[in-house]
């Protein structure tokens, strides 16, 4: 959302200045455009926590454990295509590296970004609750 943010906040300023001649209300209307956009980036983010959470502590396995096996999965081909291969490559040139989608580079970025930043929160929140 909040790249959605940065892509219509310039759009957006400049359509209020055509649309609206006033400066100071241009500024204003524009102001809260962009305060209901981060509300609701919050909400957002919110839903997505909790649907995280829920499935982190659900008891069936597979529920609460895809997103690490997703993970994981994806961090092995990561070292397969940049450690193994290479170094099997070295004494069979003949085989092939396979090219790694974008696609998959970005979830890996998103999962382990996002257990990086909610491991983070976590102990923040508890360093705060404590004192």
């Amino acid at each position: 959302m909040s790249a959605l943010l940065t892509v219509l906040a310039p759009i957006l300023g400049d359509v209020l200045k055509k649309v609206i001649p006033d400066s100071d209300k241009s500024r204003e209307i524009e102001r809260e455009i962009r305060l209901g956009l981060l509300e609701n980036t919050d909400s957002l983010e919110a839903a997505r926590a909790s649907i995280i959470k829920a499935e982190a502590s659900s008891a069936g396995f597979l529920t609460s454990s895809w997103r690490p096996i997703l993970m994981l999965v994806i961090i092995a081909i990561v070292a397969m295509n940049y450690l193994i291969t290479p170094i099997i490559k070295i004494f069979y040139p003949e085989m092939p590296l396979l090219d790694l989608p974008e696609e998959l580079w970005n979830l890996l970025t998103v999962g382990v970004g996002g257990y990086v930043v909610g491991r983070s929160g976590e102990k923040m929140i508890d360093k705060w609750s404590n004192k």
